[in-house]
């Protein structure tokens, strides 16, 4: 039976049906919404605290639950249940925070929390797009104050067409995977990785994704006028920080806030500003202990950083001068040594201005590949990036865990950015593992570390397609002016409107990502941001080049060397043999094994030596005959008929009694024994295997022995016992 306040609103996205219901399930939280597409259904639910928090940001907090009964699977832990969120749904957590955020209100601090669950996934309509769509409806309809709606789509290109959201199938055929979001008017987010792709097709595909979300907009908006929630009145701080803000700033000013915002260096910059702040405040608050002046002397620091802020903007805006003297386009200076570590596989430290990364490659086996247990197939991945941010990167301390949601997402950007050039895996069989450290950090440290992965690849010998480069692109925009600004400082990416990271090779880009913390931003901008990009990115490639021109001919004598042969699959129990007896012999060598299905074996190990005589006992005991070849064979066993020849381990051959002389030979024993070795040749080989040997000097001088019949012996032919 369905409840009368249950609503259901329909739409067509991608040429499929999209269905939002509300008021049918969790009807105690503030909104919830279910999203169905296809047979992937999502539970979306937001809500948001009484009181605000004491906190001095946004307390928001998105949460991605992935039940592993959506796709009929238990849980592969050790208690059998879901745990912490994995990479994708962390990843997904991400798409969704990062195009609601930017529409609370300024100053608005209740904590809020959004919380997707996905309840049914068909694993051909990617449920973290649908995620984000059921956060704007749920926000919509709830009582929060939020100034959406947003939408979010994925395009792909299939034989030169654009798709909204496409399938599974046709994102493994596609040569793009692009996620957008926006409002009406404007693109809030993109994410992206492409195979090399232009930058003004990037442009399209996003103008193609803002005009098929318009559809879903309206859903949305229909959802919030006939069943959404009045919104509440957020408790916003007071703003009398703002009231002292012209005479802080004048003050300011005179006292040297430009040349102090000027300085070059990020630490000099700090200490330079920390002192004009603070003597600023003694002079407006004499007595630190009289009555009042902790209270005052807040106020002033809230109103400083306004003032810091609108003049770092009027300074890029009106003289086109960053916090270190550049201009917006010119990149900090580049030093790169590779390699850096003498036992890494591949190493390289890439510096750009005070942002510096250690990337290093080490090189696998199949072993070692990562296996995913999520709600898509289980599979494993064999390429992996990991990135770091200590917190002496940025001179702090503060408590060290597990890697965070950031360190996560920056990884994730890196990851499609390099991945697009690798070789195939059938080409260079290896599992990659690349490790970007960030030993500084003043902006820009993602970007870094797709610089120094790429080079640290290239320094392991991985033969990649092209070196692939990375820059942060920013924005400073006020009553229509704007300026792009290249290769953001840590200071610019805080008190500018985005932050847009583009990474590629000479020939297009591979990946991007855009995150706008204004109302959106228009094409005509992305295309301009872009244009900038690519000529930065080039300029840093030729930096790279400079460094290290081309992969290493020769991987480093620590990384383990890879023998590849293949098989009759039929043989593949001989390799391994009884209960897995032969392969543990063969790794007790010095390497490691990998059987494929087809017949493929891989053999891994640090010492050459070792990898060949694997590879000699492997090919000897899967080795088959053929007719025409000549052996010194030994002589196994003796029969009134013949002598049974081992060829090589596994394979023996017959030489019957008649093929052993040009005279007759009365016993067999008078010719040959067991132990004894013998030069053969194989004449034929019947369709059980069984294999017919002479001896080569008499082929073509003793007449041909006759066929076999049904693969048995036919004994010694009868005219030779007449004679």
């Amino acid at each position: 039976m369905t409840l009368s306040t249950a609503r259901k609103y329909t739409t067509t996205l991608g040429g499929r049906e999209l269905s939002i219901e509300t008021g049918k399930v969790a009807k105690l939280v503030s909104g919830a919404v279910t999203l169905r597409y296809g047979e992937t259904v999502l539970l979306v639910t937001a809500q948001a605290s009484e009181r605000p928090s004491t906190l001095d940001f946004l307390p928001l907090t998105v949460e991605f639950e992935e039940r592993h009964y959506a796709v009929g699977k238990i849980p592969g832990s050790f208690h059998r249940r879901e745990g912490r969120p994995g990479e994708r749904a962390i990843l997904s957590a991400r798409i969704t925070d990062r195009q609601i955020r930017p529409l609370f209100p300024k100053g608005y601090r209740q904590e809020t929390q959004v919380i997707i669950t996905v309840q049914s996934a068909d694993q051909q309509n990617a449920p973290d797009v649908l995620g984000a769509l059921g956060a704007s409806a749920a926000l919509s309809v709830s009582d929060i104050p939020w100034k959406g709606p947003t939408a979010c789509v994925r395009v792909g290109r299939v034989d030169g067409a654009y798709i909204i959201n496409p399938t599974g199938e046709q994102l493994e055929r596609s040569e793009m995977d692009l996620v957008v979001a926006g409002t009406r008017d404007a693109v809030m987010m993109v994410e992206a990785g492409a195979s090399e792709a232009d930058e003004e097709l990037l442009v399209g595909a996003i103008e193609f994704a803002h005009a098929e979300m318009q559809g879903v907009l309206s859903l949305i908006e229909q959802m919030r006028a006939e069943v959404g929630k009045e919104k509440f009145e957020p408790v916003l701080p007071s703003d009398a920080a703002s009231e002292l803000v012209p005479e802080l700033a004048l003050a300011a000013r005179e006292a040297g806030l430009r040349e102090a915002l000027l300085t070059p260096k990020k630490k000099d910059r700090s200490v330079a500003l920390k002192g004009l702040r603070d003597g600023l405040i003694a002079r407006h608050v004499p007595d630190a202990e009289a009555e009042g002046a902790s209270e005052k002397a807040a106020l002033l620091k809230s109103a400083w950083e306004k003032v810091e802020k609108a003049e770092l903007r009027r300074l890029i805006l009106e003289e086109d001068l960053r916090a270190d003297g550049r201009d917006g386009r010119t990149i900090r200076p580049i030093w790169i040594e590779a390699p850096y570590l003498p036992r890494a596989h591949g190493s390289a430290l890439f510096t750009r201005g005070e942002t510096q990364v250690l990337g290093t490659t080490t090189l696998g086996t199949e072993r070692d590949e990562i296996l995913i247990d999520d709600l898509t197939e289980e599979t494993g991945d064999k390429f992996l990036l990991h990135y770091n941010f200590p917190p002496y990167s940025t001179g702090e301390v503060k408590r060290m865990g597990g890697q965070s949601r950031r360190e996560i997402g920056h990884a994730y950007l890196a990851k499609r950015a390099i991945r697009a050039v690798l070789p195939p895996f059938e080409q260079f069989p290896y599992v990659i593992r690349v490790v970007g450290d960030v030993l500084e950090s003043n902006g820009s440290s993602s970007m870094a570390t797709v610089c120094a992965g790429s080079l640290s690849l290239m320094d392991a010998g991985v033969p990649l397609r092209s070196a692939v480069a990375g820059v942060a692109m920013g924005l400073v925009m006020e009553e229509g002016r704007y300026r792009i600004l290249t290769d953001i400082l840590g200071l610019e990416d805080a008190l500018g409107d985005m932050d847009f990271k583009v990474c590629g090779t000479a020939q297009g880009v591979t990946a991007l990502q855009m995150d706008i913390k204004i109302g959106g931003i228009t094409p005509q901008i992305m295309r301009e941001a872009l244009a900038q990009a690519r000529e930065a990115r080039l300029f840093i490639l030729g930096k790279m080049t400079e460094a290290l021109p081309a992969p290493r001919s020769e991987m480093s004598l620590y990384a383990p060397r890879i023998l590849t042969t293949k098989i009759n699959p039929e043989k593949i129990g001989s390799v391994i043999g009884p209960g897995g007896k032969n392969i543990r012999e063969l790794e007790a060598m010095g390497a490691q094994i990998t059987v494929d299905e087809d017949g493929t074996i891989r053999i891994f190990s640090s010492d050459a030596d070792a990898a060949q005589r694997v590879l000699e006992r492997i090919q000897n005991t899967t080795r088959q005959a053929k007719v025409g070849e000549e052996f010194e064979g030994t002589v196994v066993k003796t029969a009134a008929f013949g002598a049974f020849i081992n060829l090589f381990p596994g394979q023996d051959g017959m030489l019957h009694i008649s093929q052993m002389s040009e005279e007759r030979v009365n016993a067999v024993e008078d010719v040959m024994n067991v132990g004894d070795k013998v030069m053969v040749k194989i004449v034929g080989i019947d369709d059980r295997g069984k294999i017919d040997l002479i001896r080569p000097e008499l082929e073509g001088k003793i007449a041909p022995r006759a066929p076999r019949e049904g693969g048995r012996d036919r004994g010694p032919r009868p005219d030779r016992d007449r004679r």
